[in-house]
């Protein structure tokens, strides 16, 4: 390596160190989905990053999703997906493929990865230490989804015992009813609570865009509750970014410092927003 590279790289590891100063011993939650976790280069760099953040003293959670595999896997089997309000309608057969799809292949890909990295990794779904309890979900429709909740409650305990053993939750979105009933639960919907009540330094949802972008398609950063509600009434926001900016709302509103919705398909996303001045997506605050 010539004397440049060497400068280049001491300049950006030293540009680093007061992001990890000013994030060690801090709660970052991070919903994983979309193409990051569907390529095998992004699912090994994601690997990587996450244990970096953890080496350094960050405390990583990670909430995934997995709408693609489960959809495979029903067609696989023969049975067709059926969407209402953009959500899963899941019946019994459906529910029984969501958990083995979410709580089992995915989620252990995802854990085994981490760990294969030298992380200390540990999968969980909202059964495990009733982690997630959940209610069934009405519509505002009152169309029946089925085995569809939403969250009344997510176990801090466990998770703050986790992070301070220095071990990596991975939490698939499947919830538990009173009397045992499995729920199926919007990933976005999960993280947001989980940063809620882990007081996370940050909530960072990994998409398949650059962030949020205005009718011209310019990258929209530094929003808040105000902006963000005149992007809702001129139609800027729309469609499946929605439930995130509701989400992302709803966090900063009970306490999360920042939220960032960034580009899960650009490689090593997460340490360039952690890491670097200029960051990547966009910050709702």
């Amino acid at each position: 390596m010539g004397d440049r590279n060497v400068h280049l790289v001491a300049d950006i590891l030293t540009a680093a160190l007061p992001y990890i100063q000013r994030y060690q011993g801090k709660t970052i939650v991070i919903k994983y989905g979309g193409n990051a976790m569907l390529d095998d280069q992004l699912r090994s760099s994601f690997a990587r990053d996450l244990v970096l953040m953890n080496l350094v003293g960050i405390k990583p959670i990670i909430v995934h999703g997995g709408g693609p595999q489960i959809g495979e896997l029903l067609s696989r089997v023969g049975k067709e997906s059926h969407f209402i309000d953009g959500m899963r309608v899941t019946d019994d057969e459906t529910m029984n493929i969501v958990e083995m799809v979410l709580g089992g292949s995915v989620n252990k890909e995802i854990v085994s990865r981490l760990n294969s990295h030298g992380g200390k990794a540990i999968g969980l779904t909202g059964k495990d230490a009733s982690l997630i309890k959940a209610e069934k979900l009405v519509t505002e429709s009152s169309k029946d989804l089925g085995y569809v909740g939403k969250v009344t409650a997510i176990n801090g305990e466990v998770l703050r015992f986790l992070s301070d053993k220095n071990y990596i939750p991975v939490i698939a979105p499947i919830g538990v009813g009173e009397d045992g009933t499995s729920y199926n639960i919007n990933a976005d919907l999960v993280a947001s609570r989980v940063a809620e009540v882990m007081q996370a330094e940050k909530l960072i949802f990994l998409t398949n865009t650059i962030g949020l972008l205005d009718k011209g398609g310019t990258l929209l950063t530094g929003l808040n509750a105000k902006s963000v509600d005149e992007l809702i009434k001129n139609g800027t926001i729309s469609g499946g970014m929605l439930p995130k900016i509701s989400s992302a709302l709803e966090a900063v509103a009970a306490g999360v410092n920042r939220v960032h919705i960034i580009d899960g398909r650009v490689d090593h996303a997460l340490l360039l927003e952690l890491f670097t001045d200029e960051g990547v997506g966009t910050l709702i605050e």
